[in-house]
């Protein structure tokens, strides 16, 4: 990458924010960062004609990353630490929200934490009385394959016990991109609903995830 090419990006990145960025130029903002003398354009039409945009580049696999001509294995873990910390940044800043009541913030949260993962996770965050995500507060229940995920409500409510947690927020992915609940998906939800009432334990939402979409219970009614 030329010199007064890289300047320019950075300045306009300085003076205005990344959103004055065009997809393929946040590409090249980036790997510029990340390999300072290399041609990152030829690298950001490799990955942008492999795997497309930005996010596309970011959700992908590792050894798809590492395969890449020019990237390699310390690209690929530079371009995974990056997905990583913006993650555990979404998750600080949830932790210091008012109140996770907001839905957008929760739909926001899940699509970029769980959304692109190949397979199905189900996973929850802890709350206070405040609702607000408690101190390592999003644990992982179950991991499936292809378009399962068993989870079992009694070890979900014994981990919101013995996190002292007021009230939960269910969610999970579905990988084949719709995000409207199965039945079984709605049968799980009263299930846990019901032991949270037992137990004084509010479900506040379960947001289910794909890339693009988000469907949340509470905003259907279904809570």
């Amino acid at each position: 990458m030329k010199e007064d090419r890289r300047r320019d990006l950075y300045d306009r990145f300085l003076k205005c924010g990344a959103a004055a960025f065009q997809d393929r130029e946040s590409v090249e903002l980036l790997l510029s960062a990340l390999f300072p003398g290399e041609d990152v354009d030829r690298i950001a039409n490799i990955l942008k004609g492999k795997l497309g945009g930005l996010r596309d580049i970011l959700d992908a696999p590792f050894c798809e990353l590492e395969a890449v001509d020019g990237v390699g294995t310390v690209g690929a873990v530079s371009l995974r630490i990056i997905r990583e910390t913006a993650s555990l940044y979404l998750q600080e800043t949830a932790t210091k929200q008012e109140s996770l009541e907001n839905t957008e913030i929760l739909e926001r949260f899940w699509r970029f934490r769980i959304g692109a993962l190949p397979y199905e996770v189900f996973q929850v965050a802890f709350l206070n009385s405040g609702h607000r995500l408690l101190r390592d507060g999003v644990e992982q229940f179950a991991r499936g394959v292809a378009d399962r995920a068993i989870v079992y409500p009694r070890v979900v409510m014994e981990a919101a016990l013995s996190k002292r947690a007021a009230a939960i927020v269910l969610a999970h992915n579905h990988t084949n991109g719709n995000v409207q609940p199965s039945e079984q998906d709605k049968a799980l939800t009263r299930m846990i609903v019901l032991a949270g009432e037992t137990l004084q334990v509010r479900i506040l939402d379960h947001v289910i995830v794909s890339v693009d979409n988000a469907f949340s219970f509470r905003r259907a009614g279904l809570l």
